[in-house]
């Protein structure tokens, strides 16, 4: 049976609130999808979204106001205490979410919500949904793990943008967007150091692994259900290959 994985952005599940009309589009679509290619399993990767980056931008601002005492009594060290700490909010806003997205697709799922990518077990029915693991990267890196492990070729990662641009639109109006990138090309543009809440279209740490897999990587907006559809059907689609 051919596994496909799509890491699902949290900012795509709950830009702020859930979004109900995502959700709903999203299950009727995969459920037809899946209905109609049975030879299919499809696995979901779910990112923190807004929760994430609010409840870590909190600790943040109270970690600003310890005073050396304070610190030394809350066992605080230094930034990479801080984002150690910010990893494991954003990863417990990964859980809510996936839960959210399981319980939403019944017995099509029937396994609890995956933790560890790297721990061997049975894949029970025709949707696995997957959430955050340990500090030091991002969900996008627990989607190539998972890939890895059941022989996946491709991961589709959705997110709030369309395609993967030569350089940040919002600051650079004279950014292009781009069909295709080779992995050498994306990993300079994306460095190689993770930070809780990096926005960018696939984590560092991921995008070593899934280079070194050789693995495929399809960057694509999340809300665009039809073109989603395509996606999963191997048909023309509107994103970013990198490979």
């Amino acid at each position: 049976m051919k596994t496909k994985i799509l890491s699902v952005g949290g900012s795509i599940i709950a830009p702020g609130n859930p979004d109900v009309k995502f959700l709903s589009e999203f299950s009727k679509m995969i459920t037809e999808f899946l209905s109609a290619n049975e030879d299919t399993r499809l696995i979901f990767v779910c990112g923190g979204g807004a929760p994430a980056r609010e409840y870590q931008n909190a600790y943040r601002e109270v970690a600003k106001n310890f005073n050396e005492q304070e610190k030394k009594f809350l066992s605080y060290k230094d930034d990479d205490e801080t984002n150690n700490f910010c990893d494991w909010i954003g990863i417990m806003a990964t859980r809510l979410n996936a839960q959210l997205v399981k319980t939403i697709f019944g017995s099509w799922c029937p396994n609890d919500v995956v933790y560890n990518p790297t721990q061997a077990f049975e894949f029970k029915g025709r949707i696995l949904v997957a959430a955050g693991w340990k500090p030091g990267f991002s969900t996008d890196n627990d989607a190539v793990l998972l890939a890895e492990q059941f022989q996946a070729c491709t991961v589709v990662n959705l997110s709030n943008i369309e395609k993967v641009y030569t350089d940040d639109p919002r600051k650079n109006p004279d950014a292009k967007p781009l069909d295709t990138i080779s992995w050498d090309d994306f990993k300079k543009m994306v460095g190689s150091e993770w930070v809780p809440g990096k926005n960018c279209p696939f984590d560092p740490i991921a995008s070593k692994k899934a280079s070194e897999m050789g693995l495929k990587v399809i960057c694509a907006g999340g809300k665009n259900i039809e073109n989603i559809k395509a996606i999963l059907e191997e048909k023309d689609f509107i994103g970013t290959s990198i490979c």
